[in-house]
């Protein structure tokens, strides 16, 4: 499976976002797929991921801010970021896992597949 992630960009504490990641391939709907981050420094870490029966999994430093979607038919994922904070400024990357879900474990470990990665910079 392709993965490629848009959306990223710059934007003020407070603001909004929405990532997309457009998921191809042969066998792209055997994927489960999420998205993690990268800040500078720091390692890589689970954001928010999505189930095949709609189940979602969140970083408690996200609850509330990020929602995560998918549109199935389009082999597309969301992640709408609002509420951001200079903490959120980071790397993100679309992640795909084999399988039906992430099952609560959204760690590196679980990635089968990354994206290139989108820019996301919170600063005023």
């Amino acid at each position: 499976v392709q993965l490629v992630e848009s959306g990223g960009g710059s934007v003020q504490p407070g603001g909004s976002l929405r990532l997309s990641c457009v998921a191809s391939g042969r066998f792209a709907d055997r994927y489960s797929l999420g998205w993690f981050r990268q800040a500078p420094g720091k390692k890589r870490e689970g954001v928010a991921g999505i189930d095949s029966d709609g189940t979602t999994t969140y970083a408690d430093s996200v609850k509330g801010r990020f929602t995560v979607s998918a549109d199935n038919a389009k082999n597309t994922l969301y992640l709408q970021m609002d509420s951001l904070q200079s903490e959120d400024t980071a790397t993100y990357y679309c992640a795909a896992t084999h399988g039906f879900g992430w099952y609560q474990d959204l760690t590196s470990a679980r990635v089968d597949e990354w994206g290139q990665g989108t820019l996301v910079t919170v600063s005023s």
